[in-house]
């Protein structure tokens, strides 16, 4: 018996064709993945069934859900399913949740919507849900607002939205993609047990092949709008018998080729840095409470070399980012770059900032989308004056990274996540820093995508001799690029070594939890001679 059963779906936007004849079954408390490249329509899919396609888009075929074609439905009639039968979980968890109301009322506002309850009721009831995701009362009570919690919390919270009323289907869109390893694990494992627990179906959709492997029953591969392999799990992970399937298997194990290029002298160095940041009281006669984030860290990054930082969100990665960037000031410690003293403010001198260059997570979010592509681009000669072959340094620059020099004169809404990073790297990359940060620049991106950037990057460190800080919870990406890696915990560097060595013989506790928590393909799976 099917739960759902999608058969020949497809949407089109005005002329432009989204998804094609998709069909797939779900039976009740199946755990179904559905993989694939950004722009396959895995989302596509599931707004379709939730009825939440954008204005203008004709749906066909059908998605019998419980006995009913979804699309065939009313808004009044899909309105009463969303929630109570069918809920879901979407990527962002800051932007799903409103701002403005507290995560108590958020959880309560599904049962008053759909008339389940009391208000005083949705609020019990809003309580055990949260209690159930893993945020009890006595240090997460209902008054608090979305911003006052962390990523992994705010998705925990968006998960108790989303199983309030017990539906019988949750569709989580790409729910961990944002979330560093360990609060990646805690999420899956915690989707996985409401499921079991709660008798739901759980639709998980991803372009990680190792969050599917070995969590759910089923998983079908998405290209281009097409469902172009489907069945077993772990048939299809040994099988792979679509080409594609097969290309998605090697991106996810890619390792680029690169030769050390870490040279004797330092270009960076941190002397015990320390960052405190001064509370709020949590009572009105209660002294004020020191988050001490940066702990007395020191670190040198040598020329040439790429150093890996790793930890949990909240670990001080950040600070300690913003610090060494010049953005942050220090309560006591040093900071150096090739010999300069790195100082926050206006006594930095540009021509220092000039030899580090910043790559962010969001290529979208760190360009002005009102300026061609040309002039974001450009935009470090700020620092060091614009010289008189801006345009040709321009063009130079987006060759070296993939690009042509006609897309100088688009904006950036015209082109794909992958190409929007290959920007932010040429605009990095235009006045030649000795050493470019790299936060988070490949964990939004696709396997495939993120091969070909992780390559790029490492060509240009080898032509142009730079170094690297490469910061990522993505502990697989550390692993292929960088020399040496440092592990932070709260604040400190708890362990350090050649990154293999780290990955390989890991002497830390926590070190080893961050490890053990990385998603990954079964190895066995991986070999064909036994498909």
């Amino acid at each position: 018996m099917s739960l759902l059963s999608v058969r020949n779906l497809t949407v089109a936007i005005g002329q432009t064709q989204i998804l094609s004849g998709v069909s797939f079954d779900m039976a009740p408390g199946e755990t179904f993945g559905l993989v694939g490249e950004s722009g396959s329509g895995k989302s596509m899919t599931a707004l379709a069934i939730m009825g939440l396609l954008p204005h203008r888009s004709v749906a066909t075929g059908s998605a019998h859900f419980l006995g009913q074609d979804l699309l065939g439905l009313s808004e009044k009639q899909l309105t009463q399913l969303r929630g109570n039968d069918i809920g879901m979980i979407f990527q962002e968890p800051m932007t799903a949740l409103n701002p403005m109301q507290t995560i108590g009322d958020q959880v309560a506002e599904t049962l008053l919507i759909h008339r389940a309850a009391s208000r005083s009721a949705a609020r019990e009831a809003a309580r055990q849900k949260l209690d159930r995701v893993g945020l009890p009362e006595d240090r997460f009570p209902l008054s608090l607002y979305p911003h006052e919690l962390s990523g992994g919390q705010r998705q925990r919270v968006a998960i108790a939205m989303a199983i309030a009323l017990r539906p019988k289907l949750l569709i989580a869109d790409e729910p961990t993609t944002a979330l560093d390893v360990t609060t990646q694990g805690q999420i899956l494992d915690l989707l996985i047990g409401l499921t079991q627990d709660e008798d739901m179906a759980l639709m998980l959709i991803t372009h990680d092949l190792a969050v599917v492997a070995g969590r759910t029953t089923h998983t079908a591969v998405m290209q281009n709008g097409k469902i172009v392999e489907q069945g077993e799990t772990e048939i299809l992970f040994r099988q792979r018998r679509h080409d594609y399937t097969r290309r998605l298997f090697a991106a996810s194990s890619h390792q680029p080729h690169r030769r050390s290029q870490s040279q004797a002298e330092p270009l960076l160095t941190v002397d015990n840095a320390v960052r405190e940041y001064i509370l709020p009281r949590p009572s009105v006669f209660a002294p004020h409470v020191r988050l001490r984030a940066v702990d007395g860290v020191s670190l040198t990054i040598h020329k040439g070399e790429s150093l890996g930082l790793v930890g949990e969100s909240g670990c001080g990665k950040s600070t300690l980012t913003r610090a060494i960037l010049g953005l942050e000031r220090l309560q006591s410690g040093a900071i150096g770059l090739g010999g300069t003293a790195v100082e926050a403010g206006g006594a930095m001198p540009a021509t220092l900032r000039a030899r580090m260059q910043v790559v962010f997570q969001d290529p979208y979010g760190s360009f002005n989308p009102r300026h061609r592509v040309d002039r974001l681009v450009a935009e470090p000669f700020h620092l060091t004056g614009a010289p008189e072959d801006i345009r040709d340094r321009v063009a130079d620059a987006l060759i070296e990274v993939g690009l042509k020099p006609d897309d100088m004169g688009k904006y950036i809404h015209e082109f794909s996540g992958g190409q929007r990073q290959r920007i932010a790297i040429a605009r990095a990359l235009i006045i030649r820093p000795d050493l470019i940060v790299l936060d988070e620049a490949v964990s939004a991106l696709d396997v495939r995508v993120r091969a070909q950037v992780l390559d790029l990057l490492a060509r240009l460190q080898e032509s142009h001799g730079l170094a690297y800080l490469f910061i990522s919870h993505d502990l697989s990406v550390v692993r292929s690029v960088t020399d040496r890696v440092l592990v932070m915990k709260s604040g400190r560097i708890v362990e350090e070594g050649a990154t293999e060595t780290v990955f390989t013989r890991p002497q830390q506790p926590y070190t080893k939890a961050l490890i053990a928590a990385t998603p990954v393909i079964p190895a066995e799976w991986k070999d064909m001679t036994h498909a």
